[in-house]
């Protein structure tokens, strides 16, 4: 079992690596600029994709989930079918979005704080870089489709070619052609749109015998279009509140002034860098326990979830040492402003604290999403975000500051991994009931 997680969590991992790389990158670009108002500025400008592309991220998720346990039972057709019907809703979301990017900047200035400078220039973020909408949607699905197929090293190539370009577009627009912000949405729009090329090459050569005529009788079938809508209905609730929560978080930053903005944009790599360690793990959650509820195998299900608790642990220990032994190094990596090197110090606890309660939820994340368990995920994130996180900030940011800030987030995430924790053994049992 061992071995069979870790072909394919290694190559997500591998994969994952790249994308904080990217991250650390832009925000290099940006924090070595003469403002730390650019940081800023990407960081929101970011924070509005992660709040846009929520609404369909579960495109990836439910299409891993479909897709692994038609694998377990060897239902061809149905693994073909879940990749059309992700499809079709990937391109209508798409040309949504591109329709509708005026509406959407002009909500963003309203909901967004910050200074003038700092919202003007990451609408300029926003307007380049929503171009790459259409490559994102469908990458999604075929990224879900591939490790729903228990097939990691593909998304993990795809990745390395996205990442790897993105950063050397950015530099290349940032540092020889001098254009910031714009630079960087760029270096992003033209990387997935490579991305996108090289999955299809994959898809075509290696998956060709999956791309069976479409017969809209079967595509629009209403038992499967129910399931498939009410699984993913209750995923996009699920990113949306762990997307909005996030963003929010990003918003109160931006409340506490451009400085402490930047300093929580900084220590929050260091949280993304960690989690697509750990969702490593959860990608091969996502495709075994899928796996193994198709195919009706518990022993093998229970198994696996063991495992990977084993896994998530083996890994948090080593990231919290090292994050307590060598904070100040890592935050220079990303700016040499003096004034935020100063300011980010005060915090550095929270860097610490992250890998040990955060990686059960990363974990039952991933199990759940296997299992299709979408009413169940979708409830533990109801929870955490509205009745936790929420009524926690506005409790401690008034006495504390942004340390309450810290804290609402993190207790945010200790709830996610206790209630999915409480109610596993009922609903990963109830998924082999049910398929």
């Amino acid at each position: 079992m061992n071995r069979e997680i870790l072909k394919l969590a290694i190559p997500n991992i591998i994969s994952n690596i790249t994308v904080p790389l990217l991250g650390l990158v832009d925000m290099t670009l940006m924090g070595h600029l003469s403002s730390p108002v650019y940081i800023g500025a990407i960081a929101l400008g970011g924070t509005i994709f992660s709040v846009l592309y929520s609404f369909f991220s579960f495109l990836r998720a439910g299409t891993t989930g479909f897709t692994a346990q038609s694998y377990g039972s060897k239902d061809q057709s149905e693994i073909s079918y879940s990749l059309y019907r992700s499809f079709t809703i990937a391109i209508f979301a798409s040309l949504l979005i591109l329709v509708l990017q005026h509406p959407i900047a002009k909500l963003n200035l309203i909901i967004l704080e910050g200074s003038d400078e700092l919202l003007n220039l990451a609408i300029t973020y926003f307007y380049v870089r929503i171009w790459a909408a259409p490559a994102n949607m469908l990458l999604y699905c075929l990224n879900g489709w591939f490790i729903g197929m228990q097939n990691t090293k593909i998304p993990m190539t795809i990745a390395i070619v996205i990442n790897v370009l993105n950063i050397v577009f950015s530099v290349f627009f940032v540092l020889v052609m001098h254009r910031d912000v714009e630079g960087v949405a760029l270096g992003t729009v033209i990387a997935q749109y490579c991305g996108l090329a090289t999955a299809l090459i994959f898809l075509f050569t290696k998956y060709k015998h999956y791309l069976i005529k479409i017969d809209v009788k079967t595509l629009i079938d209403i038992n499967k279009l129910k399931r498939f809508f009410k699984v993913n209905t209750d995923l996009m609730i699920r990113s949306i509140l762990l997307v909005f929560t996030i963003a929010f978080f990003n918003i109160q930053s931006a409340s506490f002034g451009d400085d402490i903005l930047s300093v929580n944009m900084i220590l929050m790599q260091f949280f993304y860098i960690f989690s697509y360690f750990t969702d490593g793990f959860a990608y091969a959650g996502e495709a075994l326990v899928g796996k193994f509820i198709g195919s009706r195998d518990s022993a093998s299900l229970n198994l696996v979830v063991r495992q990977l608790f084993k896994w998530g642990m083996y890994i948090s220990l080593p990231f919290a040492i090292v994050y307590a032994i060598f904070p100040t190094p890592f935050v220079k990596m990303i700016s040499d402003n003096p004034v935020i090197i100063e300011q980010v110090q005060p915090y550095y606890i929270y860097m610490v604290l992250i890998p040990v309660i955060t990686f059960a939820a990363f974990l039952w994340d991933g199990i759940y999403i296997g299992a299709t368990a979408s009413k169940a995920i979708r409830n533990t994130m109801i929870i955490s975000s509205l009745l936790v996180f929420l009524p926690l900030r506005y409790l401690l940011v008034p006495v504390w500051g942004n340390h309450g800030l810290w804290i609402a987030f993190l207790c945010f995430m200790v709830a996610r991994g206790v209630t999915m924790t409480l109610s596993a053994k009922k609903n990963i049992l109830q998924a082999i009931k049910d398929n």
